[in-house]
């Protein structure tokens, strides 16, 4: 399979991991020749119950033995769509309310700066260094790292960037701007967390010049880090919050959340101020809704802090320099992006799946589906483990 892989499925590096997919189930993933892998990367934080949830695929199952795509976005009154934006609201703080289904999380941050320029009538956006949000083309722009966005350019004019954490920074927030996005925790700069309450100070910044604040959840979202969402854990509520990856469970899905009278001024002045052929799909409608449940009415969020403790207790080796992030959003660090690589990899030879975060090439991405076992995280450090010493032991040969 691999050949045709190659030769005709668009790639995005010189060299894929390239394992051939038979099936996957729980934590692991078995290849064609019927080795298995556990997953310690849960599809880049997408896979938050694990590979074919019951619950999730009985949602699947049952929508589409109903109806599957029937209308554009937002036309029709569809049950898994409604019932999910209200169970939705119902979560969130009171001015967090109405909700727009997209596709992706790129797409949910392409929402979201429409609307913070249309709501504001301001046009420069504030990112941060070493951020990502995204790929397309609004989404680059506000992505703080030059070496990916310069052979795209020019994109969106009016972007200016600070430094996370920075709060004398805070001050290029003016009432020039119509929003700030921030990660609640950095993903692709090596998993930052917030310091010295750093978004609460952003808050009250925005606050005082008119500005909004926009939280992208796409990967700290759905109880990866101990709460629903990340901002939940720093005790600030945004103006619009950004969701995608966990949210469905494995399916491909993104939103943006604010305030029924912002969200309301995407129907007029102009209409259709933003529009969507399969937002809101019935199917994966389904999909998010049952993965919310299933969150929400068992203890799932609150264990992913005590795996964080099991995790961090096991993660103990001269090779790791540190552990960063929080709940099942975490990466062990090592001295070299070489040292990193050759962990990532002789670990999948082994029968664990790591990753690499996009900014920081010494950072080992640990984000396991949060429905992982114990026995399986104690399984899988081991090998990491064993790995680092293989390494260790050749280079002091």
């Amino acid at each position: 399979m691999n050949p045709d892989f190659i030769k005709y499925q668009a790639q995005t590096s010189p060299y894929p991991l390239g394992m051939e997919v038979s099936h996957a189930i729980g934590s692991y993933i078995y290849d064609t020749n019927d080795k298995k892998y556990l997953d310690f990367v849960a599809g880049v934080s997408a896979c938050t119950l694990g590979h074919q949830h019951p619950r999730v695929n009985q949602a699947i199952k049952d929508q589409l033995d109903k109806y599957s795509h029937v209308m554009v976005y937002g036309e029709y009154s569809q049950s898994p769509a409604v019932q999910y934006c209200k169970l939705m609201a119902s979560l969130l703080p009171e001015s967090l309310n109405k909700t727009y289904l997209v596709n992706s999380g790129t797409e949910a941050i392409e929402g979201a700066l429409k609307l913070a320029k249309r709501t504001t009538g301001r046009s420069q956006l504030i990112s941060c260094h070493n951020a990502y949000h995204g790929n397309t083309m609004g989404s680059m722009s506000v992505m703080g790292f030059e070496e990916r966005k310069r052979a795209f350019r020019p994109l969106l004019p009016d972007v200016d960037f600070i430094t996370f954490n920075n709060e004398a920074d805070l001050e290029k927030i003016t009432t020039r701007t119509a929003a700030i996005l921030l990660e609640t925790i950095q993903g692709g700069a090596g998993f930052i967390q917030p310091e010295n309450n750093f978004l609460q100070k952003v808050r009250k910044r925005c606050d005082e010049v008119g500005a909004l604040m926009i939280v992208d959840e796409i990967q700290p979202g759905f109880g990866r880090t101990g709460k629903l969402f990340g901002f939940q854990t720093y005790d600030v509520i945004p103006d619009i919050v950004v969701m995608g990856k966990g949210m469905g469970g494995g399916m491909p899905v993104g939103a943006f959340t604010a305030s029924a009278e912002r969200m309301d001024l995407l129907t007029e002045n102009p209409k259709l101020g933003h529009i969507t052929t399969f937002g809101g799909h019935p199917v994966i409608a389904s999909a998010c809704l049952a993965t919310l449940q299933e969150l929400t009415e068992t203890n799932l969020m609150q264990e992913a802090l005590e795996k964080e403790k099991l995790f961090r207790s096991l993660l103990v080796h001269p090779l790791i320099k540190e552990v960063r992030g929080k709940g099942l959003m975490l990466a062990a660090m090592t001295e070299t992006a070489d040292i990193t690589n050759q962990v990532i990899l002789n670990c999948q030879d082994k029968g664990l799946i790591l990753f690499w975060l996009l900014f920081e090439g010494c950072a080992i991405r640990i984000t396991p589906p949060l429905t992982i076992s114990e026995e399986e995280i104690r399984e899988g450090c081991s090998i990491i483990l064993n790995v680092m010493d293989e390494i260790l032991k050749a280079g002091n040969n």
